[in-house]
């Protein structure tokens, strides 16, 4: 049977970027080593570095004056190495969900932390909106996609101050105007590679500006000066990062990513908002387009394990719902095809029908 993989991390890839890692993992490019036994500073990987860089800021839209770093320790790492790096006196956050709140709690080691706004009373259902950024904040923080409540911000917003973004789970799916960030930076294990490499995209000359020494580690200037490889860099998961922007520009791009990706998130919620067992969880302005959450409606809740069971035996994997939403939440990520949603969607219309 086959299954479709709607796990919310690590995730669904292209089949073609996870064949070509394979191979590179048994030998690269013909030199008779292995990419997890190769020299970090031999040539042939050196030339990866060099085109992942440039291909990186090609597909994403990088201006000048920025760096684009691949680093270990995951989101979380940044969550502290932020404010390490920005924070002086005061940081803006807004609290949209777990990890929002995670970043949000490491801050308050380096500094004031506001908390522009939270939707947390209504269980993270919703994107806050009325809020205002203090004009003296050194920066602030927000979290564009989340992950857990199925919620996401689509645009790129106006802030007063410089504007600082976890985009772990929706990077690549739209165009984003980098622009308008001091920094981007997120896991790759959702839309770009396998578990561990974390990318960082930060203004270059905003870097430096803080009173406290930052050990070099966590300071991103180190980085910057040896090109993400001041040690022994996460090879593996940079070259299944390499292959899978290499597969979105011969796909069409971040522009064909939101295309396949709206397609994806219509055709989910419409059965969802038409099936007589569900409902979706988020509002619906703030939907995410990566993680679908959805439950079952309070007059058929003694249903849920009969559909998650029914589901499974049909190859359906990772639709369980977080605990903190409960029901089932279907990542749609890049590499999900649009014909794995619609299995998911006929499951659920023969749900429907048989029960």
């Amino acid at each position: 049977m086959k299954k479709i993989n709607f796990s919310a991390g690590p995730s669904i890839l292209p089949q073609e970027v996870m064949q070509a890692t394979a191979e590179a993992c048994k030998d690269f490019n013909g030199i008779g080593l292995s990419l997890m036994e190769m020299s970090h500073r031999s040539k042939d990987w050196q030339a990866v570095m060099d085109d992942i860089d440039s291909l990186f800021k090609e597909v994403l839209g990088v201006p000048q004056g920025y760096s684009v770093l691949f680093l270990g320790g995951g989101a979380s790492m940044q969550f502290c190495m932020v404010p390490y790096n920005f924070l002086e006196k005061k940081a803006a956050y807004l609290n949209t969900g777990v990890w929002a709140k995670k970043a949000l709690k490491e801050a308050k080691l380096f500094g004031e932390v506001v908390e522009v706004a939270s939707s947390a009373d209504a269980n993270y259902t919703f994107i806050p909106k009325d809020y205002s950024v203090p004009a003296d904040a050194d920066y602030f923080h927000i979290t564009t996609n989340n992950t857990i409540y199925g919620t996401e911000i689509r645009k790129d917003i106006d802030s007063p101050v410089p504007l600082i973004a976890d985009m772990s789970s929706d990077i690549f799916s739209r165009p984003v105007d980098v622009s308008k960030y001091a920094m981007i930076y997120g896991g790759a294990q959702k839309n770009l590679a396998m578990a561990g490499v974390t990318f960082v995209v930060v203004k270059d000359e905003l870097l430096g500006k803080v009173s406290r020494t930052i050990p070099t580690m966590l300071d991103y200037r180190t980085h910057i000066d040896k090109g993400s490889m001041f040690n022994t860099p996460p090879v593996v998961p940079i070259f299944s990062a390499y292959k899978t922007l290499q597969w979105i520009k011969k796909s069409g791009g971040v522009e064909e990513m939101e295309r396949r990706a709206k397609a994806r998130a219509e055709l989910l919620y419409g059965e969802i908002d038409s099936n007589k067992f569900f409902r979706g969880t988020a509002v619906e302005e703030d939907r995410s387009l990566m993680n679908i959450c959805f439950v079952m409606k309070d007059e058929y809740k003694e249903l849920e394990k009969d559909f998650f069971d029914f589901a499974t035996s049909r190859g359906m994997v990772g639709i369980k719902g977080h605990r903190s939403v409960g029901g089932f939440r279907a990542s749609t990520y890049n590499a999900m095809p649009l014909e794995g949603v619609q299995a998911l969607v006929d499951t659920m219309k023969e749900f429907e029908r048989t029960h």
